[in-house]
């Protein structure tokens, strides 16, 4: 695991200064304490900071091939590089490091750009070719790996890290208002789009070449067609599905460093930590977080499923300094991000780092398997589809309006009346819904739509591209293109790097997330019971009933009664401050409205008010921490469009 930096100019005449590389990757030094590479030549600056995991005296980088004319930088992990090795040498490739990132650079020799085909892991990588004068960055399938790139005055920058490329392009902080009102609805920010204008993502499963000034990218993978095979009965489905699993587990447990696994005590990660167990001559080491508020605290579960399987566990039970913890996370984040989940994923990965370097998880099930509840929320009101459109849109356009704000079941009717796809994407951006019922936003933000576009198309877009016939699996290959990469994978990978801790997600192997996604919708949600057959393979490894037939939790947070408490006296100043207000973002009224809902007890605005809290300490912590970036947050708002590629 590494972070990665650099910038390539369009001839030979742009000299890169190493110095400038530096800089690049000291913005990047937690991804990566125990090494730095730079190689800085003519028209070619690539960096990297490096967490050992693998050939720890012997995977320095940049890793050249034989005669030094493509080099690479590499963050990730390929976990068949020791299959690939052999047919490689056999073909004449001559090693000199027994890493992972070697690999890359003599398939790239075999196969050009197309040697992300055969990679199996997670990856973001930088490679230039000498001879052709052509970089290649690519990221993997599903986007555990992040990467950014911008061009700039003939010069392709790239990086792990956004803050990389403003520490060398700081006029590059413009910031992109298309992207924070997609923020305000989704609660994150979507690729290819980042929070400033002249920087981009690299999508999951694409690449990127850069070649004389002209920038090619494309798309080399995306989730199979859904519900394309039929198991003959469920022991055949679970004896491919419990193989399948376990070699990913199995083959993410290579590593120089000490291992263990994150144990939230619910279905994935105690099914990984069983396989895990399965695997290993030693007990596997755990490691789980709780709360004092009982109705938060899943520990207890992790506990059963660790005395299960003999684990060496380490819990931790908080008394977080909340809003010391908010300022600094925010002060790291690059982007707004919503999801207060983030507190729990740093605290669970400060502790794991206390003993180990690696730390498998059991992220990507629910996408995978429908674990969510609002997938069964979603089946349950397809019955409404039996309405005709014309009826829905006269309510929406003339009954509704007519109903009090506030009254119960109104926002539901709303919700109803829409197409299914429409249902879903409402449900899943917070702003319509919420002015339906008060203004949150000014107008002169709400009219960035004008330009840029509803932030609820993009999901009604890949509604469109689904590979899939039935709404379920329709529906999942949205969540995995969306709230899995911007939200789950950006948060495990920015909170876990922030500790210097490798994050391993065995549930999205791509082959096992290839032959998962042609499972029939009823093989992960039957009889209204989620993640049906994964439950089924968790109980056949000896997972306890108790900790797979419980109300899902997830990372739960006692927020309601930290935003009463701890967090009051900091809601209130940074909200209602004028700095905040005038910024031209949101609606003071509405503002002043939703803070007395909720510190009066009359409604729980936690949500609300976190999206809103954070997007505000990002501007503060992040945003006017950068040297350049005072004059753009300043300025009043205007209308601009979002990033393209």
């Amino acid at each position: 695991m590494c972070g990665i930096a650099g910038m390539v100019g369009a001839s030979r005449n742009d000299r890169i200064e190493e110095a400038a590389v530096r800089r690049m990757c000291d913005a990047i030094v937690h991804r990566g304490p125990d090494d730095e590479g730079i190689l800085a030549r003519q028209n070619t600056g690539l960096g990297m900071r490096r967490l050992s995991i693998i050939d720890l005296s012997g995977g320095h980088q940049p890793i050249f091939n034989e005669d030094g004319t493509a080099w690479i930088v590499f963050n990730g992990e390929i976990y068949n590089f020791p299959e690939l090795r052999p047919d490689l040498e056999a073909k004449g490739h001559r090693f000199t490091t027994h890493t992972d990132t070697e690999t890359i650079v003599h398939l790239y020799e075999e196969m050009g750009a197309d040697c992300v085909q055969k990679l199996r892991g997670m990856f973001a990588f930088a490679l230039w070719d000498e001879k052709r004068q052509k970089l290649l960055i690519a990221r993997d399938r599903l986007g555990k790996k992040p990467l950014h790139y911008a061009l700039h005055r003939g010069r392709l920058y790239f990086a792990s890290e956004i803050k990389s490329i403003l520490a060398v392009a700081p006029e590059l902080a413009e910031v992109n208002r298309a992207a924070l009102l997609q923020y305000m609805y989704l609660g994150y920010v979507p690729d290819p789009a980042t929070a400033f204008r002249g920087i981009h993502k690299l999508p999951p499963g694409h690449l990127l070449e850069f070649e004389r000034g002209e920038v090619r990218i494309r798309k080399y993978w995306d989730l199979p067609h859904y519900a394309t095979h039929q198991p003959a009965s469920e022991e055949e489905c679970l004896e491919e599905l419990e193989s399948r699993l376990a070699e990913a587990v199995r083959i993410r447990l290579i590593s120089d460093v000490p291992l263990g696994a994150m144990l939230s005590g619910g279905t994935d990660s105690s099914t990984v930590v069983a396989l895990m167990a399965r695997a290993s001559a030693k007990p596997v080491k755990t490691f789980a977080i709780g709360f004092k508020q009982a109705d938060f605290d899943e520990s207890q579960y992790a506990r059963v499923v660790a005395e299960k399987f003999a684990t060496d566990h380490h819990e931790l039970i908080l008394e977080p300094d909340v809003v010391g913890t908010i300022e600094k996370l925010t002060g790291s984040l690059e982007e707004p991000f919503a999801d207060s989940s983030m507190l729990p994923t740093y605290f669970i990965s400060c502790l794991a780092r206390q003993h180990v370097t690696v730390a498998l998880s059991g992220d990507g099930g629910d996408e995978l398997f429908a674990g969510y509840e609002r997938y069964g929320i979603q089946q349950k009101r397809e019955r409404f589809a039996a309405i005709p459109q014309t009826l829905s849109r006269l309510y929406r356009q003339h009954v509704f309006p007519l109903m009090p704000k506030g009254m119960r079941g109104r926002q539901l009717s709303y919700n109803l009346s829409l197409p299914w796809r429409e249902r879903y994407a409402d449900e899943m951006c917070f702003i319509p819904a919420f002015e339906r019922e008060m203004p949150l936003l000014t107008a002169e933000f709400r009219a960035t739509i004008a330009e840029s576009g509803d932030p609820q198309d993009i999901l009604l877009r890949y509604f469109e591209q689904a590979p899939a016939n039935d709404p379920l699996s329709q529906t999942l290959y949205v969540d995995t293109k969306t709230y899995l990469v911007e939200d789950i994978l950006t948060k495990v990978d920015r909170m876990s790097m922030l500790t210097s801790l490798e994050v391993r997600v065995p549930l999205l192997d791509h082959e096992f997330v290839e032959w998962v996604t042609g499972l029939p919708p009823e093989w992960k949600m039957r009889g209204g019971q989620q993640k049906y057959i994964l439950r089924k393979l968790a109980e056949r490894v000896g997972v306890p009933k108790e900790v797979l037939y419980r109300r899902k939790q997830g990372f739960a947070l006692p927020l309601v009664h930290w935003m009463r408490n701890e967090m009051r006296e900091l809601i209130m100043t940074v909200l209602l401050e004028p700095r905040t207000l005038q910024r031209g973002y949101f609606d003071p009224a509405g503002v002043r409205r939703l803070l007395d809902e909720h510190f009066s007890g009359r409604r729980d605005r936690s949500s609300a008010i976190w999206r809103l809290l954070i997007f505000e300490l990002w501007h503060r912590n992040f945003l006017e921490a950068l040297p350049s970036s005072e004059p753009c947050s300043a300025e009043p708002l205007s209308v601009s469009g979002g990033a393209t590629t």
